[in-house]
């Protein structure tokens, strides 16, 4: 009985280092990546860029315009407004597929039956492993004629569409099943007594759906709101085709042309090596940072609303 016990207890310290190893292994990509990106993006500042003179700080922070006529010099490169355009056009795809997220989550897991259900769930795994790129061409072939004839007819001048609305459409449209399928897990995840009680006391399905089981789910929707936004500020391919490729902002209008962080990195990397490459690396840490802080605040804002009527 000893020797068995001495040998179980080995198997799980066996299996507590291994798994200590995988998390080791895992955490070590964040920090090489992250070294990476900080090493090759520090070097348009600290270097004079084959006498082309070092980059700005402060102006490649504030300046509202990216790169100036098509001379590489240092002092070309501004990415203020590709901040603000970034949360931008997070925030408003967001907006938009937030609700539609999260009330189709709601009727697959309260109200449709249980094989229409299963139906929709299915469609919207499929939908979550479609490549960004396959909702760039849908947005560039069927979003931007679209938009454009909305922006004729409202008599706003378009570049063919592209602009800050496909851009949203897109990314709303590659949002909304990550938030639907996070979020039904959430709504099916609330205890059922909960509901019943709520019943109990005379209120209608749709006042306990709406009042009781979605304020009961809100921390595992609003977890779904994170990832909606990390997706959105970190998708370059999709926002490429329909952008329209602004190097000036920021520009607030539904119509106007526009750019993100991601999608001028994207544009540059055709070069392998210079100024123009390299600050493609310092928009990298940008992102990071943006991410991060981003993260951090809505974290903030989920612990705030998870304490709501606790």
């Amino acid at each position: 009985m000893r020797t068995k016990s001495y040998r179980l207890s080995k198997i799980d310290s066996i299996t507590e280092n291994g798994l200590s190893i995988f998390a080791v292994i895992s955490a070590s990509m964040i920090v090489l990546i992250s070294l990476f990106i900080t090493l090759k993006g520090i070097l348009p500042f600290i270097t004079d860029n084959d006498g082309l003179g070092s980059v700005n700080l402060f102006r490649f922070l504030t300046s509202t315009v990216w790169l100036k006529g098509e001379t590489f010099v240092s002092t070309a490169y501004g990415a203020g407004f590709l901040v603000v355009q970034t949360l931008y056009i997070a925030f408003l795809s967001l907006m938009l597929a937030f609700p539609i997220g999260v009330l189709t989550a709601l009727f697959i897991a309260k109200i449709a039956p249980k094989n229409i259900a299963r139906i929709f769930r299915t469609i919207i795994e499929l939908l979550t492993a479609i490549p960004s790129i396959v909702f760039g061409l849908v947005g560039a072939g069927l979003i931007l004629p679209w938009v454009y004839r909305l922006a004729r007819a409202f008599n706003f001048q378009s570049g063919g569409g592209n602009g800050t609305l496909s851009v949203v459409i897109v990314l709303a449209l590659m949002s909304i099943p990550t938030i639907t399928a996070v979020s039904e897990v959430a709504i099916r995840s609330v205890d059922r007594s909960l509901e019943d009680a709520s019943l109990a006391l005379g209120a209608t399905a749709s006042q306990t759906r709406f009042k009781i089981t979605l304020l009961a789910a809100k921390s595992g929707i609003f977890s779904s709101a994170i990832l909606a936004i990390g997706r959105a500020l970190g998708e370059a391919t999709a926002i490429s085709l329909v952008a329209g490729n602004a190097r000036s902002g920021p520009n607030f209008g539904l119509f106007d042309i526009t750019s993100t962080i991601t999608s001028t990195m994207l544009q540059g990397m055709k070069e392998t090596s210079g100024i123009d490459y390299d600050i493609r690396f310092s928009l990298g840490i940008l992102l990071m940072v943006v991410i991060l802080v981003t993260n951090l605040a809505l974290n903030f804002v989920k612990k705030k609303v998870g304490n709501m009527h606790d």
